[in-house]
């Protein structure tokens, strides 16, 4: 076959979304948390003279005000004592504990050094010997400033282990069953991993016993540092607000928190009727800025308003009956429903949450992965649904005699759940759900 190249021109029509500054934005928006929206409409109003938010806190607080006019004085304490403050942490409240005591100097550098090697949850990330060699000290100098410390509040702090820690504790409760101590101390390994038959037999006491034990053991803080803020507090903040009266389920954006942006319209006309050419190029341009962020939040809203509402038609069962009722669900039948692409949806359902009446959920909660069910159902089963099966089984179960990862699988398996045991355990070990052995109790 010959063929022939030569230049020349001619026309192709061709189809093609041109991706405008405003559809950019608009993009970007819709997958914004509020957290993010709301720094991100603070930098519009940094780089927009005309753009002025209103903070919603100052309109909450004064609604606050107004709802507490009437109330007892002891009901009325300021909100932000609610908040913990990250900079007291656990090596702090120790330090205020031995401003009782009188130190060397050389106990006192004994005593910073040690507490800067101990981590968030009070535990020694290092021993008296280590201690000593990097300080040049002497180590029963090293050893005496550990055990004061060992010995402050909260009770457990400054041990090595989580053994020790525990048995730090139990050394301070008058209320400990007998074998508490010889247990933690001693037979700790056993104790951990349930050998407690032939435990008892060594001890020359009944499985009841070491239960009774068991149980005392289970009240202690394993970290007893972790009560003390280490980083800032975070807050979720719901999108979307469903709820439920009788049979009759309301869905509301829940955008009360975010920041209203305001255009300064009097500003912009007195720089306007007196500004040259180029001034007014400027402040025409930011007028514009202006009408793109808000028809871009204009159209983030009715996005996120036509998902959520059609998430809560799939899921109707959730907002009556709780998690154990979520249907299977993808994006895209969302997006197919709704006439939207399907990276449209998972834009909108990221980082987004919604307030229910069984608490507030991450929207990508109401698309479980799906997983085959049994043949004779020929439906699929959300691994979530399996998850809480799993939950209720084990909870509902004789503690004597619990149910093994085999049992749990024919369990589900007549509800119309076909997993493998292998299955049943990966998912159980996520619920962090001991195996049946270290359930069972001895009563």
């Amino acid at each position: 076959m010959n063929m022939q190249m030569k230049p020349g021109l001619w026309q192709q029509q061709t189809m093609k979304l041109a991706m405008t500054q405003e559809l950019t934005q608009a993009i970007t928006l819709l997958q914004y948390s509020a957290q993010e929206l709301a720094a991100f409409l603070e930098t519009k109003a940094v780089e927009n003279p005309f753009i002025q938010l209103e903070t919603p806190s100052l309109k909450a607080l004064h609604k606050k005000e107004r709802a507490q006019s009437g109330a007892k004085a002891a009901d009325d304490k300021n909100w932000i004592e609610h908040i913990a403050d990250s900079s007291y942490t656990i090596t702090d409240y120790v330090q205020a504990q031995f401003q009782l005591k009188e130190l060397t100097d050389k106990q006192k550098r004994i005593l910073r050094f040690l507490l800067d090697n101990m981590d968030e949850n009070g535990y020694m990330t290092i021993d008296s010997k280590e201690a000593a060699v990097l300080m040049g000290e002497n180590k029963d100098e090293v050893q005496l400033v550990l055990d004061m410390i060992k010995w402050m509040e909260p009770a457990g702090i400054g041990a090595g282990s989580l053994q020790e820690c525990l048995l730090l504790q139990v050394e301070r409760r008058l209320d400990a069953p007998f074998l508490a101590e010889t247990i933690l101390r001693s037979h700790f390994i056993e104790f951990a991993n349930k050998t407690w038959k032939p435990l008892a037999k060594k001890l020359g006491v009944e499985l009841k016993d070491i239960q009774q034990a068991a149980d005392f053991i289970r009240t202690l803080n394993p970290k007893p540092g972790a009560s003390f803020g280490n980083g800032s507090s975070c807050y979720v903040q719901p999108d979307v607000a469903v709820t439920v009266s009788g049979e009759t389920i309301e869905v509301h954006l829940y955008d009360d928190d975010l920041p209203k942006v305001i255009f300064e319209k009097e500003y912009f006309n007195e720089l306007a009727s007196h500004a040259d050419k180029e001034v007014k190029r400027f402040i025409k341009e930011k007028e514009k800025d202006y009408q793109w962020l808000m028809r871009s939040l204009e159209q983030r809203q009715q996005t996120i308003q036509r998902v959520g509402l059609k998430i809560v038609e799939k899921q109707r069962r959730f907002f009556f009956d709780g998690p154990g009722s979520l249907q299977p669900l993808t994006m895209k039948d969302i997006a197919e429903e709704l006439n939207i692409h399907e990276s449209t949806v998972s834009r909108t359902v990221r980082g987004k949450y919604m307030q229910t009446p069984f608490g507030t959920y991450e929207l990508k909660t109401f698309f479980p992965s799906g997983m085959a069910a049994s043949s004779e159902e020929g439906e699929t089963a959300s691994s979530n649904q399996v998850k809480i099966r799993i939950q209720a089984l084990v909870s509902a179960e004789d503690k004597r005699k619990p149910l093994s990862d085999q049992a749990i699988c024919s369990a589900l398996l007549k509800e119309g759940m076909a997993v493998s045991r292998r299955t049943v355990a990966k998912y159980r070990e996520q619920l962090n759900i001991p195996s049946s052995a270290k359930r069972k109790r001895y009563e």
